[in-house]
């Protein structure tokens, strides 16, 4: 599998406005106005990587299954029902009958070559080391070491879609509820290439199509009339908003101007006055918040330092007197989930950093470079990295400067390499650790700080061949154990919650859930 290198000129491309030809709304049913805190990357499920583009994602793209908006579980899609061999490692899905928005059929076929694409090497695509992960011989594939023919997918006629997996892969259907096992438009994509996601080209199998992009002002999706279960799409329209500025989404909100807001985090000096308000939706979920360091950096390739940097944090004073939302402190990198305990974790523990630090070769911080941690734009953000700025001067004598950058360039810096330590964020994709440690796979197309220990890659490697069980989530533990304790290759500093506002006496079909995910099926202003 191989690392992605986003260019401008694919951000650029992605952000030509504007109208497709002839999509116009319906004439029934209401307009939902969504903060979608920045510029979108890309529609481009190839891609793309954040929640951003994630929600975009869920209107204009449906795969085998979707999420259930209240267990977060997969459910049918565009395969209407589908089974396992004896031995767990076959998936045989039977397809519905359905088309692209132009009327084009989606075949078995489609699933085939839109798989194929997303993983070849050539496509970069950001999320190919996860069907790559679970599908025989797609790893091989996706690091071009193999041609198409050696991987686990086959059509076996136009409606039956035939996966073999790498083993009993317990979680593989709820995985495919991701992105990354989009099904593509293929045709589209041959005719126009990287201009397929323009407005006026656009073509897709959701429950919505591209209606416009202007660029730091909206992207607006409206029904399409070819979705198999057009009959539960009430929205009209969806509008999202690029706005990174999450006092001014509060106040659009508070102004009814917008009627979802996502942030996930609230203006901090704000945040006693959202907490009273009725419809301020809180949740428990299934997110970690944590920084990457770059190991390739000749002062952070020293352990010693790195675990420093950890042990001089007093997260439990982050989370009670910074972010003040409900997040959980942690040394660990994975959630509690059912079945899994979380690594132990380093401790604060200031007298051990600063002996670190010395043996590092740095008594007291002397003769520490000052590095750089970068953070995307956000008032939660920039107070994180203010307090860790100010905890490693108090605990440690060492200066770090802070640079905020806006979205899309903070995700190319990252997934370049091109930082010393980046603020990073994971929302599970499906309900099982691997989905965390799969992060930091040497080749991840995830692992910004490119951490690189072969033990760790074998232990998911033989999880993932395991099947569900005590044994197989020991295996899971001892790698984060490997990865967060021992190697100290990230900053774990909370787990989340999530944060909405949005008034459920207005709306119904939308649902608090671990994985923050809202399917738009079914959502719809109360009467």
């Amino acid at each position: 599998m191989k690392k992605l290198f986003l260019t401008a000129a694919v951000i650029l491309s992605a952000a030509l406005l504007v109208t497709g030809c002839g999509k116009k709304a319906a004439s029934k049913g209401t307009e939902m106005i969504i903060e979608n805190g920045a510029e979108p990357q890309s529609i481009d499920p190839t891609q793309i990587q954040g929640n951003v583009e994630q929600r975009i994602n869920a209107a204009l793209f449906e795969g085998l299954v979707t999420t259930d908006p209240k267990t977060c579980e997969a459910v049918p899609g565009v395969a209407e029902s589908w089974e396992r061999s004896a031995d767990d490692t076959v998936l045989t899905f039977h397809l519905r009958k359905t088309t692209w928005s132009d009327g084009t059929p989606v075949t078995a076929q489609t699933f085939v070559d839109s798989w194929l694409y997303f993983m070849a090497p050539s496509t970069a695509a950001v999320y190919a080391y996860m069907p790559a992960m679970v599908i025989k011989g797609a790893a091989d594939y996706n690091a071009g070491k193999a041609d198409a023919s050696t991987v686990g997918l086959r059509a076996v006629d136009d409606y039956t879609l035939e996966v073999t997996l790498v083993g009993p892969v317990p979680y593989a259907v709820d995985m495919m509820t991701h992105y990354s096992f989009d099904v593509l438009p293929m045709h589209t994509i041959k005719k126009f290439g990287k201009d397929w996601i323009k407005p006026e080209n656009f073509v897709g199998n959701g429950p919505f199509i591209l209606e416009s992009w202007v660029p730091q002002e909206k992207v607006t999706v409206v029904p399409n009339e070819k979705y198999w279960n057009k009959q539960n799409v009430f929205l009209s329209r969806i509008t999202f908003l690029p706005i990174d500025d999450m006092t001014t989404a509060y106040n659009k909100y508070k102004n009814g101007e917008i009627d979802w807001n996502t942030t996930n985090t609230f203006p901090l000096d704000m945040l006693d006055e959202v907490k009273l308000r009725d419809d301020y939706q809180v949740y428990p979920n299934l997110a970690s918040y944590y920084l990457a360091f770059n190991l390739n950096n000749k002062t952070l390739k020293d352990v010693r330092v790195r675990k420093a940097l950890i042990e001089s944090l007093d997260t439990k004073e982050l989370v009670e007197k910074v972010t003040k939302g409900g997040q959980i402190a942690t040394g660990a990198f994975v959630p509690e989930m059912a079945g899994y305990t979380p690594a132990d974790g380093m401790k604060f523990d200031v007298a051990e950093a600063k002996k670190l630090l010395a043996d590092a070769g740095y008594p007291d911080g002397k003769g520490f470079p000052k590095l750089t941690y970068i953070y995307n734009t956000s008032d939660s953000h920039k107070k994180i990295a203010e307090w860790a700025q100010q905890q490693w001067k108090t605990n440690l004598g060492i200066d770090m400067d802070l640079q905020n950058m806006e979205w899309a360039t903070f995700l190319a810096k990252r997934q370049a390499n091109d930082f010393e330590i980046a603020r990073e964020g994971w929302i599970g994709d499906y309900q099982d650790p691997s989905n965390f440690l799969e992060l930091l796979k040497s080749d991840s197309g995830n692992n910004d700080g490119r951490y690189n220990n072969p033990d760790y890659d074998a232990l998911l490697e033989k999880a993932s061949k395991m099947p569900a069980g005590a044994e197989r989530m020991q295996v899971l533990r001892d790698a984060e154990t490997m990865a967060v304790d021992r190697d100290a290759s990230i900053i774990p500093m909370y787990i989340y919650v999530t944060q909405n506002l949005i008034d459920l006496n207005k709306w119904e079909g939308w649902y608090s859930n671990t994985l923050d995910l809202h399917p738009y099926t079914g959502l719809k202003a109360k009467k």
